[in-house]
């Protein structure tokens, strides 16, 4: 079986419809989405629609979730929380729904998704050290989980002492616990634009961490004119 896993759109068609054209020659037999569709971005709309058409699996990301009112955006900074309000205003009461319905954790026989974290997946935590990713390990049942979130694709293991890697193919072991986070499709925070994606191959169990360039300039000038702040449209030419 062979997945494609895609995380933390946000709101990004073109980064999206950039990915889904090298997927395409993959030969996938199921998509999925860890969450993070909207926000930031200045299609939401479009993007919730298109993983609807993909029939992604999907999970709930904090963004999500904001953009229906349903987890606080008291943490975000003043960027997100006006991309915010902004996204509550263009979603429909169908697009709202959709998102209601997204689960925070998925369970499958081989793997586990999650956007945030398995220990509290409400809480929306990130996983960016080595406790950090210890605490979802214990809870881990399988024996690898594809999370998204912080938008930084790295990979931790756990043997006898927790480790990592940056290594865009990473090998499955048997007894050997591994949480991918697969990156950003629409806003890397990896100083690097391109956005990311992963190929999970059960039959060979590894996963690849896919990057494409695509027309960053473009989606700067949809956040321009959509009224969304700046700092957005920036922050994507530097992968911050």
């Amino acid at each position: 079986m062979k997945y494609a896993i895609i995380s933390d759109i946000h709101a990004n068609y073109d980064a999206l419809e950039a990915v889904l054209a090298e997927i395409e020659k993959e030969g996938v037999d199921q998509f999925i989405c860890l969450g993070d569709v909207v926000g930031y971005g200045p299609q939401p709309r479009e993007c919730i629609q298109k993983v609807q058409e993909l029939g992604c699996i999907t999970v709930a990301g904090n963004h999500d979730f904001a953009a229906i009112g349903k987890t606080s955006i008291e943490c975000f900074n003043t960027y997100a929380k006006e991309a915010t309000y902004w996204t509550q205003r263009v979603l429909t009461d169908k697009d709202k729904k959709w998102l209601d319905n997204l689960p925070l954790v998925k369970h499958f026989d081989n793997f586990t998704i999650v956007h945030a974290t398995l220990y509290a997946p409400e809480l929306f935590d990130y996983i960016q050290t080595s406790y950090d990713a210890y605490l979802s390990l214990q809870i881990l049942e399988g024996s690898v989980c594809f999370l998204g979130h912080s938008h930084v694709p790295i990979t931790f293991f756990q043997e006898e002492m927790i480790s990592y890697t940056l290594n865009p193919e990473i090998k499955l072991s048997n007894g050997v616990k591994a949480l991918v986070n697969v990156g950003s499709v629409g806003q890397p925070r990896d100083d690097n634009p391109k956005a990311a994606y992963a190929i999970y191959d059960t039959d060979a169990q590894t996963v690849w961490i896919k990057r494409v360039e695509y027309d960053v300039e473009a989606v700067g000038e949809k956040i321009r004119k959509a009224g969304l702040p700046e700092i957005l449209a920036e922050r994507l030419k530097f992968g911050k």
